[in-house]
């Protein structure tokens, strides 16, 4: 491939810290063409278009731009299960580094791969090279800003399928999955009804606001599936 055409492989999370829904990551592959065109379009960190309906109305026609323009674009869906296990070993930060690796594995050559995150995936460089982590990525990288938007669009649609199945019992089920007031309110208003979690909450998330409804002794690890399992995600 042409100096004057590089291609740059961009790596991203989104959902690492909510307590409801599953983590999403995404690779895009950029040439120096589509860099230069998802720049122009205003593609950007997907955290900055903020959580309105608005915002997720944006990412889903950057998407589309995104894979329209990218070499190579691919998600991986990380099912709440399969995070809570990996919590309870200590190995969140190794799942996303195997994650990510996978995702490097299954995209073409590349000039460079920059993933977002330099304490998490600087480890990865022993094993590429010409792999850069660095913190603030999205904002210096197109690459790596396009798979920011690729996986939040996923996790919008995902927390979509989540509010549409609980809407019909407890009414709009607002805040995203993150740990905030809306996300609590519906928590409790499960607990209270069911006398225990959802299964796409992360049980190995704190959750000392429901310990009024659930008591001292409840376990919120107790039903959580076994490795062999099939993926809680089926459920949506």
């Amino acid at each position: 491939m042409s100096p004057a055409n590089r291609h740059t492989l961009g790596i991203d999370e989104a959902g690492r810290g909510p307590v409801l829904g599953p983590m999403v990551m995404a690779a895009v592959c950029l040439d120096t063409r589509g860099a230069r065109a998802v720049t122009r379009a205003g593609v950007r960190d997907s955290k900055a278009y903020g959580a309105s309906e608005r915002a997720r109305e944006q990412r889903a026609a950057l998407a589309e731009l995104v894979q329209a323009s990218a070499i190579h674009a691919e998600v991986c869906v990380i099912d709440v299960a399969v995070i809570d296990r990996r919590v309870q070993r200590g190995e969140l930060n190794l799942l996303e580094r195997e994650v990510a690796a996978t995702l490097i594995e299954a995209a073409p050559a590349v000039d460079a791969i920059i993933a977002d995150g330099k304490r998490m995936f600087q480890p990865l460089a022993g094993r590429y090279p010409h792999l850069s982590a660095l913190d603030q990525a999205e904002s210096r990288h197109a690459a790596v800003a396009a798979a920011s938007i690729l996986a939040k669009h996923r996790r919008d649609l995902l927390f979509t399928c989540i509010a549409e199945r609980y809407r019909p019992l407890f009414g709009e089920v607002r805040g995203g999955g993150y740990s905030n007031e809306a996300t609590r309110r519906f928590l409790r208003a499960y607990a209270e009804r069911f006398g225990g979690l959802p299964p796409e909450a992360r049980r190995s998330w704190p959750h000392e606001y429901l310990r009024d409804i659930l008591g001292d002794g409840f376990d919120p690890a107790a039903d959580l599936p076994a490795d062999q399992a099939p993926p809680q995600l089926s459920l949506l």
